[in-house]
């Protein structure tokens, strides 16, 4: 099947879970609450959404920042407005086809400053465990400091249906697929080892010692603390957005840290789940405000309000990073020296 065919039928599946998950969520919405959310609409202060937009585009920097600090110590110092690109015109294919934009972002940046693509993705895939130990974290704070709000939510919508799940797991059924999993391991072993000498496994054996050089990347830094500092800049940029967004709507004005943070974590999930978060941040949004007695209709607005600025500072920015690109790297100094070092003239 062509690549771009299977893109497409990416983009439908995943399109189509965002609008089924939609339609789920507003099925039942009663004429009177879409009165309330419309008026919730009109009433809105979308003034305070400059300086939301703007903290984004603040966390997209520090990101950038961030993934170059783990590109130095392989031997590489791309320019920060190249990585800016690649990291938004990355957020912009993920909006299409999920998991589509990582590929992407490293793709750009070793196309304009010569990276080897293999050691990037390695880089890409620790900056990914990075954000996965601050969500976990996130998650634990705001439960752990907010028990009397959270403790019986979480506890009837994520432990239980847990346990449940590992109470009706079959051991023999587990012991199965650790066997297969194993077996599927050692197979894929025993034909690199067999046919080491062949074009596939040469290039399979690279392509896994660049990816592993990347994520060891990161205990080699030599300005950890710099690593450190970005990343609570990123998360502390993502926490202000939502705190600043509560101003936008007058029912949600008077809430605090403790419910921005609520949101950020339940909202980051629904980021996940389907392509920039459609169908599902919403849903999300309005359950975690809900807990802090923030009306259906009134959390509903919020988290469409929110979630369309994330979307269109995403388009905006990875549009003209598209734009940005060749010009940039046109008339760069970086571009004239990698030429003139190309073809041996510095």
């Amino acid at each position: 099947m062509p690549k771009t065919l299977k893109n497409v039928i990416k983009f439908i599946c995943f399109f189509g879970i965002g609008v089924l998950l939609i339609w789920l969520f507003t099925k039942d919405i009663t004429t009177e609450q879409w009165n309330q959310i419309n008026t919730a609409f009109r009433r809105a202060n979308y003034w305070l959404l400059i300086p939301t937009m703007t903290i984004g585009i603040a966390s997209h920097w520090f990101r950038a920042v961030r993934w170059k600090l783990l590109m130095k110590p392989l031997g590489h110092q791309p320019s920060t407005l190249n990585t800016f690109f690649a990291v938004m015109v990355g957020y912009l294919a993920n909006l299409a086809v999920p998991r589509l934009g990582e590929v992407t972002r490293c793709g750009i940046l070793a196309q304009y400053e010569k990276v080897p693509a293999d050691k990037l993705v390695g880089t890409m895939i620790a900056e990914r465990a990075v954000d996965m130990v601050c969500l976990l974290l996130l998650m634990a704070l705001t439960v752990l400091t907010q028990l009397d709000v959270l403790g019986s939510y979480v506890n009837e919508s994520i432990f239980i249906p847990l346990s449940h799940k590992v109470a009706r797991a079959n051991g023999i059924q587990l012991l199965t697929g650790i066997t297969i999993l194993a077996g599927v391991i050692l197979l894929l072993l025993w034909l690199l080892k067999k046919f080491a000498r062949s074009k596939v496994a040469v290039t399979i054996k690279n392509l896994a010692r660049g990816i592993m050089e990347g994520i060891l990347s990161i205990g080699k830094m030599e300005k950890k603390g710099w690593f450190l500092l970005h990343t609570v800049l990123i998360w502390s940029c993502y926490l202000s957005q939502v705190y600043i967004g509560f101003f936008c709507l007058k029912e949600t004005s008077h809430l605090g840290i403790s419910a921005a943070l609520a949101v950020l974590m339940i909202g980051s999930v629904g980021m996940i789940v389907t392509p920039g978060g459609i169908g599902a941040y919403q849903p999300l949004v309005q359950k975690s405000l809900e807990l802090y007695g923030i009306p259906l209709a009134i959390g509903f607005a919020f988290g469409w309000i929110i979630w369309v600025a994330q979307t269109v500072l995403v388009i905006l920015l990875g549009f003209i990073s598209l734009v940005g690109l060749p010009l940039y790297n046109k008339k760069s100094p970086s571009a004239i020296t990698r030429s003139l070092s190309d073809s041996g003239l510095n």
